[in-house]
């Protein structure tokens, strides 16, 4: 979420309920509606502490997934670039098409599958390159000890690749049910309704506006940093983008400029097939 779209929602969460505060002060009896402040704010208490424990135990969650996101694209990036250099080791004909295949899907990565994670389209699509990658392996003869050895750590490293891949694409749909969302829009809307029973009209404007914006600002705050984090692909703060991936595109560009074999790359430079 962009920080200035978040600052606007929280200072306008905080308007609301600081308009609210005054129009129920201005028919407030002196005292507020409570006979018994001190008992009141005894119950304030369980409800605020009670939604805030649920608050930081779900925040928690969200940021294991948004953790295990970002750890999975980083793991995916750092294991394409060392496929790149394995595949140097496989037999030649096979080498050049598998380092273009590699290629072709990190750039699809950046330029293809983060922006339907963002849109929440990319669902349970495979990587056209990893099939292609997959087919290439299989019309692979080895005749070597050293091929045969490259070969055995390009399945482990196509293992690790699958898996972090997963990983990433597992934050793109949330961990955070839609009941849940419902159990703490209305925890939240009782507590801002029993704020309001503190309306006393004996009691100065300010403090009673600043009584109920500070909690609100905080409660806001916390709701919206829970939806950053269980939707970790955005351009806002906090927001996952495929650094990783690009710098590896970067650093493989690099090293096959050094070597004198030429690298044919399938796609375009979004990671889209070239006609054929």
């Amino acid at each position: 979420m962009n920080l200035v779209a978040a600052v606007v929602i929280v200072l306008g969460a905080a308007a609301v309920s600081g308009g609210a505060m005054l129009l129920v002060r201005r028919r407030a009896p002196g005292g507020g509606y409570f006979a018994d402040g001190d008992r009141a704010a005894g119950f304030f208490g369980v409800l605020a502490t009670g939604l805030s424990v649920v608050l930081g135990f779900i925040i928690v969650l969200a940021f294991t997934s948004y953790d295990e996101s970002r750890t999975g694209a980083e793991q995916e990036a750092i294991t394409v670039a060392q496929q790149v250099e394995t595949a140097q080791f496989l037999p030649e004909a096979s080498s050049a098409a598998m380092t273009g295949q590699l290629v072709c899907y990190a750039r699809s990565v950046v330029h293809i599958e983060w922006p339907e994670m963002e849109d929440g389209r990319l669902g349970e699509h495979i990587n056209p390159w990893a099939v292609e990658l997959y087919r290439s392996a299989r019309a692979i003869d080895t005749t070597s000890s050293t091929q045969d050895a490259a070969f055995g750590k390009w399945l482990d490293q196509t293992s690790d690749r699958e898996g972090a891949r997963t990983s990433r694409v597992h934050g793109a749909v949330g961990v955070i049910p839609a009941p849940l969302w419902l159990m703490l829009s209305a925890a939240t809307a009782i507590v801002f309704v029993f704020m309001l029973f503190f309306a006393d009209s004996t009691e100065r404007a300010v403090v009673q506006v600043l009584m109920i914006t500070s909690v609100t600002c905080v409660i806001t705050a916390m709701l919206l940093v829970l939806w950053m984090l269980d939707n970790p692909f955005h351009d806002g703060v906090g927001g996952l983008r495929p650094a990783a991936m690009e710098r590896t595109l970067r650093v493989v560009d690099q090293e096959l400029e050094l070597t004198d074999r030429p690298i044919v790359i399938p796609c375009d430079a979004n990671g889209s097939p070239r006609p054929r």
